[in-house]
């Protein structure tokens, strides 16, 4: 029971910094650093701190589990980075976080196709729960002047990669510790990155020298904060939860993204919408709603069954 408890805690630390990331990356972009060479400098950095800590802790892998890994750094990496990254840049820190939450509903979908996991009626009813007050969340900020089609499809190409993602990976978690997976995922994902020429091309365009010490600081919480921490917490609580419950924390996505572009807001740093207000309380009201409903389906059922009694 602890260790399950700590999964969750693990997966809400994860979106909280998600939640940063949000106002944290998009200030940098594309001024500082456009978005595929900052997925190439934060893959870099990724696999430099991965293979550090896997150095104390080797372990065998099969030729077949091989293949899986480098799917899953297409998926989880390449593809997932470069579209959200992207994405970011041309719409909202508002917007992109309600289109991720359509994440723990493909994942429902490839779950039950690819895992053949069984999907209940409480999980259900959690994810609708979640996602209406995410759309009605988003929908209250009003905030003008990001609109961008091509970024709210780039946001989605993003959300139906990762949920793949998430789904592919969970056979490994069981047969391998998390920083072993974690680590190849990452390797495989960053020679694709390599391959996408613009990632290149970009990267050598920071003049770093010019860099302030906050846009520095910035830069090292995405690679440490935004992709190194979380994706370990990720692994680890993929350990114990299912890919279905792991990805009903993005519900969190948006009610962090607010609070983070609201503080930033008020230390005058970037601002991209305005107060906080007792309605988009309440849809968060309702994200948290939705993520109890998927993360305890079982004890729900359990309780009907005792009534009935």
């Amino acid at each position: 029971m602890q260790g399950l408890l700590k999964s969750h805690l693990a997966l809400i630390v994860v979106q909280i910094m998600y939640g940063a990331n949000y106002v944290v990356a998009k200030g940098l972009m594309p001024n500082v650093v456009g978005p595929n060479g900052f997925i190439l400098i934060r893959g870099i950095g990724a696999v430099i701190l991965f293979w550090t800590v896997l150095s104390f802790q080797r372990e065998k892998i099969t030729r077949n589990d091989y293949v899986r890994m480098a799917i899953c750094g297409l998926f989880g990496v390449a593809i997932n980075q470069l579209m959200f990254f992207n994405g970011l840049m041309l719409t909202s820190p508002l917007n992109a976080p309600v289109i991720m939450t359509t994440t723990p509903i493909l994942v429902l979908i490839l779950s039950a196709i690819v895992l053949k996991e069984r999907v209940k009626s409480m999980q259900v009813l959690g994810v609708l729960i979640g996602a209406v007050g995410s759309v009605f969340f988003i929908l209250l900020n009003k905030e003008k002047g990001f609109a961008s089609d091509t970024g709210d499809v780039y946001i989605l190409i993003n959300a139906a990669s990762y949920s793949l993602y998430l789904v592919l990976v969970k056979p490994l978690m069981l047969r391998y510790r998390p920083i072993t997976v974690i680590t190849w995922v990452f390797t495989f994902g960053l020679i694709y990155v390599l391959l996408w020429w613009p990632s290149s091309q970009e990267a050598a365009q920071v003049h770093w020298t010019a860099l302030s010490g906050f846009e520095v600081a910035q830069i090292l919480f995405v690679v440490i904060g935004v992709t190194f921490v979380p994706y370990l917490l990720n692994v680890y609580a993929m350990k114990r939860v299912s890919p279905s419950v792991a990805a009903v924390y993005i519900y969190l996505q948006p009610v962090m993204a607010a609070a983070f572009v609201y503080l930033y807001s008020m230390l005058k740093l970037k601002d991209y919408t305005g107060d906080m207000t007792v309605g988009k309380a309440l849809c968060a009201l309702l994200v948290f709603l939705g993520v109890y409903l998927v993360i305890r389906p079982d004890t729900f059922k359990k309780k009907n069954t005792l009534k009935s009694e």
